[in-house]
């Protein structure tokens, strides 16, 4: 693959809920634009993106991947996000570093979880969104549906740019509301658009939407709704169409609607054709960052010879080392190149470089700003950290990536996979940021916190294959302790008679809460209580032990900050 400007690559991330079909939908991606010969399946195995041994047996993405094209002289950067709640990091991570998103919805479902979640992450990193419906030629898909839940649900701007060619089972093609006119599906998979006349049966329809469109085309600038509301609607040129859907998306007045399947390979052609449109390319992408021999803000621009700043997004896990995904967002990143590490201050050096094609890796000696790329085997490196030039350290703005909501034990299984655990999860926080590891001081054990109980069982997984540490995941096990939390007094009166003076005692003790004092080290307090010297002081520190051994036998968990008081 050659090399390519910033105003021509694009980096666009794939979001959805699962089961949407993101992946289906990135091998047609790749398959119009000629990358693949044909497209793969996930129930084979056979995908571009999915090549992890755990995605295989699940069918399901469970990591970022990263898959360029070229298309129309352009280079477009896909990245396949996970769906499924568990695996959050890696959206909030492509998010991060995306110039745009495209949200996969199910024509037969419509909006849900995931899809209203990437669309909170892209408002809140500021990315222009594309909503691709999916699956239009399963039974009981609704395309127009879906649009009035995106409405409801997600931002009233959600706009139609084309509408399915049938319904369902009878699904064919596309009619695009610009042109005025239908592209069936036969002649739509190469980029060659062949044109027909709308159907009668959709030709009001399409006449609504396509009124509705060029509204908010128009309503975009004086200068076209000037022309628009005297001329008509073909008085617009399509470079001016173009011009006022650019300006609407802008403003966030219009956020486009696309429809198609990826099965099919049908509406394919048009999402790239739109992603060149209405997705800034990485030229326009500018990012805040920290100069850090100045302690000044900075904005970086793609400009390939300025001073290096690349952001690693995501790492994996390796044997023989680390995989480091990362993104130029200026300067250029050359092979063998001493470059810094802003976080640690300390030099690493990019041996080889390469740029990633799922699980293929193609080794090239130069990226550029506005690119993602791979290098292997970084030493301090870990997510989230920036590589600059040594001479001017610059420090990009982190990814905040969502914190653990669930923690399980982690129990190895024999001798020797406890003395190979430490490494194996140390290995897995630096590939999982939302992973974090822990102790409990009462019980003992080691614990692992994530996103979900999915989340963790895969990591367990992925440390038998990688690094052949076999572990069980776990609940906890809580630690119930006991206090007293009220005041009690009781009595004993003591006689012995068995000749001689006898034996006679009356013993009162008192037991009641102390006051809380986190700076207090003895969770008990014994006072003595006796006046007038009834009993002697030779005996207290007997029945102050007698005292203390029931109480720690009983209370022997008992925390610093749980106390009483025996008097």
């Amino acid at each position: 693959m050659r090399e390519y400007e910033p105003e021509r690559i694009y980096n666009v991330g794939i979001f959805g809920h699962v089961s949407s079909g993101k992946t289906t939908l990135i091998e047609a991606m790749l398959y119009a634009a000629r990358a693949i010969p044909r497209p793969g399946r996930v129930e084979d195995g056979t995908t571009t993106s999915d090549y992890d041994p755990d995605e295989h047996r699940r069918q399901m993405s469970i990591h970022l991947s990263v898959t360029p094209l070229e298309w129309k002289e352009r280079k477009i950067n896909l990245i396949d996000v996970p769906g499924y709640a568990d695996f959050a990091g890696d959206m909030a991570a492509a998010m991060h570093v995306v110039d745009g998103a495209i949200i996969v919805v199910d024509a037969t479902a419509g909006v849900e979880v995931g899809t209203e979640q990437a669309w909170q992450l892209a408002r809140a990193a500021g990315v222009n969104v594309i909503f691709f419906v999916n699956k239009c030629d399963r039974e009981n898909a609704n395309f127009l549906r879906c649009v009035d839940q995106i409405r409801e649900l997600l931002d009233e701007a959600a706009t139609p740019l084309y509408l399915p060619l049938g319904v369902a089972r009878s699904f064919r093609g596309l009619i695009s509301l610009r042109q005025g006119l239908a592209y069936p599906t036969a002649q739509a998979h190469d980029g060659g658009f062949g044109e027909e006349h709308v159907p009668s049966e959709q030709d009001a329809e399409m006449h609504a939407w396509r009124t509705a469109l060029l509204d908010k085309i128009a309503a975009t600038s004086d200068d076209l709704i000037e022309k628009y509301l005297e001329h008509g609607e073909d008085a617009l040129s399509p470079d001016e169409r173009l011009r006022g859907l650019q300006l609407g998306i802008a403003q966030h007045t219009i956020v486009p609607v696309l429809c198609g399947s990826g099965l099919d390979v049908t509406g394919i052609a048009q999402l790239l054709k739109a992603i060149t449109e209405v997705v800034p390319p990485a030229a326009q992408h500018t990012r805040r960052a920290t100069d850090l021999n100045a302690g000044t803000a900075v904005n970086l621009t793609a400009d390939r010879t300025a001073p290096l700043a690349a952001l690693v997004f995501k790492s994996l896990a390796d044997p023989y080392g680390k995989i480091s995904f990362f993104r130029v967002y200026q300067g250029t990143l050359h092979t063998n190149n001493g470059t810094r590490n802003a976080r640690t201050g300390k030099d690493e050096r990019c041996a080889h470089l390469y740029i990633p094609h799922g699980k293929d890796q193609e080794s090239v000696e130069q990226i550029g700003a506005g690119d993602i790329g791979v290098t292997t085997k970084l030493v301090d490196t870990l997510t989230n950290d920036t590589l600059c030039a040594p001479e001017q350290p610059l420090q990009i703005a982190p990814i905040q990536f969502p914190q653990p909501s669930f923690t399980a034990v982690v129990k190895p299984h024999g001798r020797s996979d406890l003395d190979k655990l430490g490494g194996a999860l140390q290995r897995m926080l630096e590939e999982d940021p939302t992973l974090h590891t822990s102790r409990d001081d009462v019980t003992g054990e080691t614990l692992l916190s994530g996103l979900g109980e999915s989340h963790l069982a895969i990591v367990a997984e992925r440390m038998k294959r990688k690094f052949d540490t076999s572990v069980d995941i776990e609940l906890a096990r809580i630690a119930y302790r006991e206090t007293i939390r009220g005041s009690a007094e009781a009595g004993y009166r003591h006689k012995k008679q068995s000749g001689g003076a006898g034996q006679f005692a009356d013993v009162t003790l008192r037991v009641e809460p102390l006051p809380p004092d986190p700076s207090r080290t003895d969770p008990l307090e014994f006072v003595n209580a006796i006046v007038g010297g009834v009993i002697s002081k030779g005996f207290m520190p007997a029945i102050e032990k007698g005292i203390r051994e029931p109480w720690r036998r009983a209370c022997s968990l008992v925390a610093p900050s749980w106390m009483c008081a025996y008097r």
